[in-house]
């Protein structure tokens, strides 16, 4: 036995040589060895430790690090355990990073090369082929966001072709460059758009910038015409974008602010003032106020009123004053003081102050609106057009819980045609008139109306929508019937003696 100092060694000898087990302290003190031995050399299990702290432990031959062992790295906080050759990472082996990686997989004289799986710090994981501790060729990776790709990799890069699932439901399959969507390549988003085409550095080539609504600018049709809207997207230079599907639009109509809709008394900004309603602007040279369309049903050819965005059922005049008065009296207490209590005073009714649309998806950039028709005026277009002491109109819940009779006052006729009871019950004699003045013949009043088809895609495909398109939709008043004293529609071709002129042909005329 041999003491224990430098350059010195405590253990089994054979021969003159250290053969067994011992402890050897290297002359420079830098390495020590403890474990197995073989004529003079380090040979089946043993510990080799290094002054800085680090180490290996496991197998040796001959004097190497040979076979299968555990490092530890003292200055990176980095372990191995695996398979060595001649003291490098070598063959299949578990890589711990101090940052919190883990690579397990194959290893060629110290770097991650053949097939492997790690794992970052951020709980990311790749699955695939490694180049000189690259990923590089094919493999698949699940991302933090929940997203997963599956397909060629160049140099820690997805390059070549590949196929991502986003984790909110979007898939793309095509060609990869710099990490991004470059080359052919379609997407299928999660909002419904599908563009199959050109990628330039994660961008479509082909690309609409905006919504065209073909045919003329300005429209002269008269109450209760239908009319269809074809529309398309198209890019600067006015090519249809046809590579692209899916893109969801709305049609919408507002009615404009003026002398041919407003009363001597009561303008339509000041009622829509009121009830919290704001304007909105059109490339026409006037703001409008949000206007129902028509739809028609499915069981019947009749017109019905379009559903508004938010799901619930826009409420028109004719429906008001068809409801039935039947139903059980209500309280005085009840009754609304304004417009805005009036409107609240329907289930849904402030819903219902958002404009009702028609919304369908484009198919290879083309999209076409058929059978679209304005509706007779809302209640609130109704309430802006009359007096401004607001007389109250009678809602459709409030009709149906009166039955009490026995106060009924006959109603003045100016107020008769609007619905308006001041004693809270309707006379069965103004009901009469009123549908077969008001119910029967209401058409949309005459006027200038904008049209309007914008884009309401969500998620917003690439991130932004669209800019809307517009068309100015002219009806015609309608002349009175000396027959019967109902109105009957004026013809288009009667345009100039209706008094209807668009903007830019009053401001001539100034």
């Amino acid at each position: 036995m041999a003491d224990s100092r430098p350059g010195l060694y405590r253990g089994e000898m054979k021969n003159q040589l250290r053969h067994g087990y011992g402890h050897y302290i290297y002359p420079n003190s830098f390495f020590q060895y403890e474990g197995e031995w073989k004529e003079g050399k380090k040979h089946g299990h043993g510990k080799l430790l290094f002054k800085d702290g680090s180490y290996y432990e496991g197998e040796f031959v001959d004097g190497e690090i040979v076979g299968n062992g555990f490092r530890y790295w003292a200055y990176t906080g980095n372990t191995y355990s695996g398979q060595f050759h001649y003291g490098e990472l070598h063959g299949h082996g578990v890589m711990q990073y101090k940052d919190g990686q883990i690579y397990e997989g194959d290893f060629c004289y110290g770097v991650r090369e053949g097939h492997g799986l790690l794992t970052d710090k951020e709980g990311q994981q790749y699955e695939g082929s490694f180049h000189k501790n690259r990923r590089h060729g094919g493999g698949k990776i699940k991302l933090k966001n929940g997203d997963e790709y599956e397909g060629d990799w160049i140099l820690d890069q997805r390059q070549g072709h590949g196929l991502l699932r986003c984790a909110d439901g979007a898939v793309y399959e095509g060609q990869w460059r710099n990490d991004m969507f470059n080359g052919q390549g379609s997407i299928i988003h999660c909002s419904g758009v599908i563009y199959d085409g050109q990628w330039l550095n994660g961008h479509p080539v082909a690309q609409p910038n905006k919504i065209v609504i073909l045919g003329p600018e300005v429209i002269d049709t008269v109450p209760g015409s239908a009319h269809s809207f074809h529309i398309q997207l198209q890019n600067d230079e006015g090519d249809v974008i046809e590579c692209e599907s899916g893109r969801l639009l709305e049609i919408s109509a507002g009615i404009r602010d003026g002398e041919l809709l407003a009363s001597p008394k009561n303008s339509l900004f000041k009622i829509m003032a009121l009830i919290g309603r704001q304007p909105i602007e059109s490339p026409f040279g006037f703001e409008y106020i949000s206007y129902p369309l028509m739809a028609p049903s499915p069981e019947s050819p009749e017109p019905q009123a379009v559903a508004s965005s938010t799901g619930t059922s826009v409420l028109t005049l004719p429906e008001v004053l068809a409801t039935k008065g039947d139903a059980e009296p209500e309280s005085e207490s009840t009754t609304p003081d304004s417009p805005r209590d009036l409107l609240s005073s329907h289930d849904g009714m402030e819903d219902n102050i958002t404009c009702p649309t028609r919304s369908q998806r484009t198919e290879c950039g083309s999209t076409i609106f058929n059978n679209v028709v304005l509706a007779p005026p809302t209640m609130d277009i109704v309430l802006a057009m009359h007096s401004d002491d607001a007389p109250e109109i009678i809602s459709p819940r409030k009709i149906k819980k009166r039955r009490d009779k026995s106060h009924a006052e006959k109603m003045p006729s100016s107020q008769e045609s609007l619905g308006v009871n001041r004693s809270h019950t309707m006379d069965p004699g103004s009901k009469t008139k009123l549908s077969q003045a008001y119910l029967k013949d209401i058409t949309t009043l005459p006027g200038e109306y904008a049209i309007m088809v914008h884009e309401v895609t969500s998620p917003p495909f690439m991130g932004h929508h669209l800019t809307p398109a517009f068309r100015l939709l002219r009806i015609l008043p309608e002349k009175v019937s000396p027959e019967d004293g109902l109105p009957a529609k004026a013809s288009p071709d009667k345009a100039k003696r209706t008094g209807i002129r668009s903007e830019h042909q009053k401001g001539a005329g100034n």
